[in-house]
């Protein structure tokens, strides 16, 4: 058994610490010499900012933020660092401009992180906790789409450790614990489902680019490759990112587009993985109001993503299709090829894991069918659904 020594005391620092520690401030952020103007000189030039960020921060708010501190060191600076860096565009989608640099970040700036979770999410906070539901037999369909038109479908879901900071503001020996935390618990859930874990100098570029110039910018690109990891399931239905955007982010694929099996395969693993993470006394980051949260408020709530590949050629370019979309609340972007679009979730708050996979269902469902009465010369004002 190892001997531990006792501490050396010093009397001058035994007889002024009670004096020292009574001058220590309670607010984390005076500790900081930081040479900064007032928050009115320090306020950002919004005026060309197309982000949720720029949107919804004012003067006022600025000032309230401008000098709160997490005990990690995440000042509001940092929180809209992104948004000012990529001020993004008119036309697109919205990006939410800001991040969090640890779970605390949540709480401190929850006045402005809160209106841009609401705008973004289309959902308003309560004080109620968020529905969850990882029950894949509540999932009706999924298994039956048009493979006409589904060509593949791939579920993700997002998690943050607790205690250590978001990718976006931890050191590296951070990440390096994490990376130790993922490799116990990982092999644990091997037992069930083999696998192994691959150091991300191992992947050529195709299946992992280096870091962005974007990912740079908020961070998450930090010396890289270090303790960057991804596990791979033998079988192939389950993949496992270790410290990139987020702490840990399960994928699972499926090139016969049933998304039934693949929301099965996320729902079995993660609340395996979560017990393990428990168990290591590392649970996965919960917020009372918020749900799960990550370094993204675009992922809070369950930060699950369900997207499915369709091939389109008549509806993409319908003028009711913005609306059809909206009405959904899903999102279609476009991929690489022109014929091919990626449908999404467009938020991941306000409903439960099974909730949010029914929307894309349904809504692929929905847009394949109005495909084909397209492609027969048809119209579909009729299809057209009410607001979900």
């Amino acid at each position: 058994m190892w001997k531990i020594k006792p501490p050396i005391a010093f009397p001058l620092e035994a007889r002024y610490r009670p004096i020292l520690e009574s001058l220590v401030p309670p607010d984390p952020m005076s500790q900081f010499h930081l040479k900064r103007g007032s928050p009115e000189e320090e306020f950002p030039d919004l005026g060309r900012n197309c982000t949720l960020m720029g949107r919804i921060l004012t003067p006022a708010m600025y000032r309230r933020q401008f000098n709160r501190c997490t005990h990690s060191g995440v000042i509001f600076d940092d929180v809209i660092r992104p948004g000012l860096e990529e001020p993004g565009y008119l036309s697109g989608p919205v990006s939410v401009g800001c991040v969090a640099g640890d779970a605390q970040s949540y709480i401190l700036f929850c006045d402005f992180f809160d209106r841009v979770i609401e705008a973004f999410h289309n959902h308003k906070i309560t004080s109620q906790t968020p529905d969850s539901d990882f029950n894949y037999d509540n999932l009706k369909g999924g298994d039956d789409l048009d493979r006409l038109y589904a060509v593949s479908c791939e579920v993700s879901v997002v998690r943050g450790v607790e205690d250590f900071c978001f990718p976006t503001h931890c050191s590296r020996g951070e990440r390096r614990q994490l990376l130790s935390l993922a490799r116990t618990a990982l092999q644990q859930l091997g037992e069930e489902l083999p696998g192994r874990l691959l150091p991300v100098e191992q992947l050529n570029q195709e299946m992992l680019p280096p870091p962005s110039p974007s990912q740079l910018r908020t961070g998450v690109g930090r010396d890289w490759p270090d303790a960057r990891a991804v596990w791979v399931s033998k079988d192939g239905s389950l993949v496992v990112w270790v410290n990139l955007e987020d702490h840990l982010k399960l994928v699972s694929t499926r090139d016969d587009a049933n998304i039934a099996e693949a929301f099965k395969s996320i729902c079995v693993n993660l609340l395996q993985l979560e017990a393990h993470y428990k168990q290591l006394r590392h649970p996965f980051i919960w917020k009372q109001q918020l749900g799960w949260v990550t370094s993204s408020p675009a992922d809070v709530g369950t930060g699950l993503r369900t997207s499915v590949r369709l091939k389109l050629q008549r509806l993409p370019k319908h003028k009711r299709l913005q609306d059809v979309l909206k009405r959904l609340r899903i999102r279609m972007d476009k991929t690489e090829s022109p014929a091919l679009y990626r449908v999404s979730n467009a938020a991941t708050f306000g409903l439960s894991e099974v909730g949010l996979t029914q929307l894309v269902v349904d809504g692929v469902k929905l847009l394949v069918a109005m495909e084909k009465r397209l492609e027969a010369d048809g119209g579909i004002d009729d299809l057209v659904p009410t607001q979900k």
